[in-house]
């Protein structure tokens, strides 16, 4: 069903940041796909939204799973021929969680949190990338954290400076890599390439204290999805402003 509607992909979309990122496009008339490990998670969170109005559609999608993108990818071209937004949204914390153990942090750990937060997010983005192609204006948003940021983390007088979980904040600094990389070899098409830092939100992973509530939290997202043409490519950015690599 081929349109002039933009069409945008959400991994990790069945709930939190991920959920309320499709309803916001959603409600901007954007047609919206969710993807979640479980495909009954996936068409519970695509009825929430079809229920409001929203144009939505469910994936199942292990983003680990080269089986799963494949078929996601299959089902994007059959069913709009073409991407226009991909919001690598699925992440996950540490097992540790935000406690500061680095020497300490196991081979097994660091290898479970990169799988999912950069070797995945490489590997849909490449599925995926044929079909962004085929927009007039492709964008790709990678969910990053401030906890991704070097140069913060080596300041003593930054936010985060005691905030220090090695694997999930090395993955985030990848992804970010990742990001300048992308856009740099992108840089004579269309399409743009961003991190997004959310915030601290209210979230399962953000936990109750977070100051941030959903809603807001889905904002930078929205808005790096749908950047003009002079919008910031290969940046990372928060609520509009850009923040430290």
């Amino acid at each position: 069903m081929p349109s002039d509607k933009k069409v945008a992909f959400i991994t990790g979309a069945n709930r939190g940041i991920g959920l309320e990122t499709a309803k916001q496009l959603g409600e901007k008339g954007v047609t919206v796909v969710l993807a979640a490990r479980k495909l009954s998670d996936a068409e519970h969170a695509a009825a929430k939204l079809k229920a409001a109005g929203v144009d939505a559609y469910p994936v199942k999608l292990d983003v680990t799973s080269a089986e799963d993108r494949a078929a996601a990818a299959k089902y994007i071209e059959k069913t709009f021929g073409k991407l226009d937004i991909l919001i690598n949204n699925a992440g996950v914390a540490s097992s540790h969680g935000f406690t500061p153990v680095t020497i300490e942090t196991s081979d097994e750990e660091l290898q479970s949190v990169f799988q999912t937060n950069l070797f995945a997010v490489l590997a849909v983005t490449r599925e995926l990338l044929p079909l962004l192609k085929k927009s007039p204006a492709g964008r790709i948003v990678n969910l990053s954290s401030i906890l991704g940021s070097n140069t913060l983390h080596a300041d003593p007088n930054s936010p985060i400076y005691n905030f220090k979980s090695f694997a999930y904040d090395a993955s985030k600094s990848a992804l970010n890599a990742f990001t300048i990389h992308l856009a740099h070899e992108l840089k004579d098409t269309p399409i743009k390439v961003n991190s997004a830092h959310p915030g601290w939100v209210k979230t399962e992973m953000g936990g109750d204290a977070a100051p941030m509530e959903i809603p807001d939290g889905a904002k930078t997202s929205v808005d790096l999805a749908l950047l003009g043409p002079d919008g910031p490519n290969g940046r990372f950015i928060h609520m509009g402003q850009e923040l430290p690599w």
